[in-house]
């Protein structure tokens, strides 16, 4: 990405228009909760995509999508694409909150390194990185627990986790607050550049339109926002994914059965990196990423109209 300024905010509202303490105070919470309408927006949509998507990246035992699809429907029921929701849809508060004070913490600094003037897509990049880093504390253990109850084929009396209450306990039993946090350096490298390439794509896009209508940011068509947001999140899954799909294969490394605990076959990152290219090639390193493109456009196209309407209905 170019390193033109953009005059533009990650956020709602142009940077520029920085407000006194009080109204900062007031403008900041309607963030966060405009991002986590947004966010509750982007579970609901996305979660049937993800669990397909989780399934085909920590399993061989599927052909493809559609049939990864078909078996989960016949198998286990059309609620199984829901399973794992509760996790993420009670906790995406926090991780927006998170999220949102991080981003405005890194733009507040490098607005202050330029005396007022607009970020550059670097700025915007490392602002958003910035917001990954804070986000991961939270994401990294919910992405966990939601993955583990993705990918449990048992239900009712056979499931090994009921619920993810039930799921948190039991890992933390096992294996402390770093069961918890398992697979957390990968999520952290992925949540860090996927986040810098994620608003840095957005806000470049938003800009200029702004800049070639003259027009402000309250003025945005939602139809904007949607294709701008879809595009942002094709920009960040496609440089990113590599990284899910080894965090995806490290969190459900070991993963208990009917059959019981098998061995862990990773000893880490690296050495999964490294059985994944021997046994697949490049290949192995974008499984599941179907599902993952038919699903990016709807969610994130969802996540940034929920936004910039929530914002222009509350401010």
């Amino acid at each position: 990405m170019s390193s033109e300024i953009i005059e533009s905010s990650t956020l709602a509202l142009d940077h520029k228009a920085v407000a006194p303490a009080d109204a900062g105070a007031s403008l900041v919470f309607k963030e966060l909760f405009a991002g986590t309408v947004s966010g509750m927006a982007q579970v609901l949509s996305g979660q049937p995509f993800d669990i397909v998507k989780v399934r085909l990246q920590s399993s061989n035992a599927y052909s493809g999508m559609g049939d990864c699809a078909t078996r989960i429907a016949k198998e286990e029921g059309m609620s199984a694409f829901y399973k794992g929701t509760l996790m993420p849809f009670c906790c995406v508060g926090a991780c927006v909150a998170l999220q949102f004070a991080f981003l405005q913490s890194g733009k507040r600094y490098f607005e202050k390194q330029n005396n007022g003037a607009a970020l550059t897509s670097g700025q915007l990049y490392l602002s958003g990185a910035y917001a990954g880093l804070g986000n991961s504390v939270v994401s990294g253990p919910v992405e966990h627990i939601r993955i583990r109850l993705q990918t449990q084929t048992g239900s009712g009396p056979t499931a090994q986790y009921h619920g993810p209450v039930d799921a948190l306990r039991k890992i933390h039993r096992t294996d402390g607050i770093r069961g918890v946090y398992h697979g957390q350096v990968t999520t952290l490298a992925r949540e860090i550049h996927g986040y810098g390439i994620y608003f840095a794509a957005y806000e470049a896009l938003v800009a200029r339109e702004l800049r070639e209508k003259g027009i402000t940011r309250k003025d945005l068509p939602v139809s904007s926002a949607i294709l701008y947001g879809a595009a942002s999140g094709y920009a960040m899954w496609l440089t990113m994914y590599p990284l899910d799909v080894i965090k995806s294969r490290l969190q459900t490394d070991g993963l208990p059965s009917q059959a019981g605990t098998p061995a862990k076959k990773y000893a880490g990152a690296v050495d999964c990196a490294r059985q994944l290219w021997k046994e697949a090639g490049v290949k192995g390193f974008f499984r599941g990423l179907t599902p993952t493109m038919i699903r990016s456009p709807v969610v994130n196209g969802v996540t940034f109209a929920v936004f910039e309407t929530t914002m222009r209905l509350i401010t």
